[in-house]
């Protein structure tokens, strides 16, 4: 079942890559209490929340955008083969994720355009597949386009290229590093291509209707990138969140996110700013449609899950 969209003329359809509805929440959330689930677990959907077990279910997907006749991709998933060890669930996967692109109408050489919220393992792996031994880019035609600080902090990571004035002092002491081998095999190989477009994250229009917009923490320069389209307005949100519960209680950091104060006044501005605007919202890990709302409530926010357009959810 395709999870589809319409906003303004554009046409957004999820592509899953992965589901679990067993995540241990004490595992994603370091710092939770039992205040947390025992508060806000009620306003939880059953297909978010599994209060008999008290695990949380998310998963992996893209976005595919069609609009003015593109075809445009939000982040990439993980990826098939990436040798990930220090995340298990994500090592070595085998998942149809083309096949579910291709069930959407399109092959990997109609990418026209790849955006990345972050270059982290499940949102730049099938930048690249395995060929012959070598990591290829998996969208011969599409223009990659990154922040140029995440692609340094990467190449720094993997020992490629030093970055000795990164992460800046503003971000602080980062908790932990990101995970080896991402840049090296899901964004170099798309570089050398000459299909990469490192940008800076500020606000600007990187294509129409299309821009950037700086919500750093979770990762050194992550973004959450903001779409117009005839009067209408949506937000792929990226890792500000990863569930719902932390649109209740936005205090709680993922285990994922590497400068955590950051990662906070991230995740309160994009609250603020959704809840202001009502506009829609593509998250990255949220089960069910992916998609929906957020919504004030008499101490904070509340999130509302969109309905998929009726015919694509048959």
């Amino acid at each position: 079942m395709t999870a589809a969209f319409q906003v303004g003329s554009a046409r957004i359809m999820r592509i899953p890559e992965l589901h679990w509805d067993n995540a241990d929440p004490q595992k994603l959330y370091p710092d939770i209490d039992a205040e947390a689930l025992a508060v806000f677990g009620s306003a939880l959907t059953s297909g978010s929340f599994n209060p008999v077990t008290g695990t949380l279910s998310q998963g992996t997907h893209a976005w595919l955008v069609q609009v003015a006749g593109l075809n445009l991709l939000i982040d990439t998933a993980t990826g098939n083969d990436k040798p990930l060890p220090a995340a298990p669930a994500l090592d070595h996967l085998h998942t149809p994720f083309l096949e579910h692109l291709a069930a959407a109408g399109v092959q990997p050489e109609q990418v026209n355009v790849v955006l990345h919220t972050h270059i982290h393992a499940d949102h730049v792996g099938w930048n690249t597949r395995l060929h012959h031994g070598k990591w290829v880019p998996t969208f011969p035609k599409a223009r990659h386009i990154f922040s140029a600080i995440e692609a340094r902090y990467g190449a720094s990571n993997d020992r490629i290229d030093p970055a000795p004035d990164l992460p800046p002092e503003i971000l602080g002491r980062p908790d932990h590093h990101p995970l080896p081998r991402v840049y090296a095999d899901s964004m170099l190989p798309v570089i050398e291509a000459g299909l990469g477009e490192a940008i800076i994250i500020d606000g600007q229009e990187v294509l129409a209707g299309f821009s950037f917009h700086p919500t750093p923490g979770h990762s050194i320069d992550h973004a959450s990138i903001r779409l117009r389209s005839d009067g209408a307005e949506a937000w792929f949100t990226g890792d500000v969140m990863h569930h719902p519960l932390q649109v209740y209680r936005p205090d709680l950091r993922s285990v994922y996110c590497e400068f955590v104060q950051p990662a906070e006044r991230s995740r309160r501005w994009f609250l603020e700013e959704a809840a202001d605007t009502g506009s829609l919202c593509f998250t990255s890990h949220f089960s069910e449609t992916g998609a929906g709302y957020v919504r004030r409530r008499a101490a904070g926010f509340a999130w509302e899950f969109a309905q998929s357009d009726a015919e694509d959810a048959k």
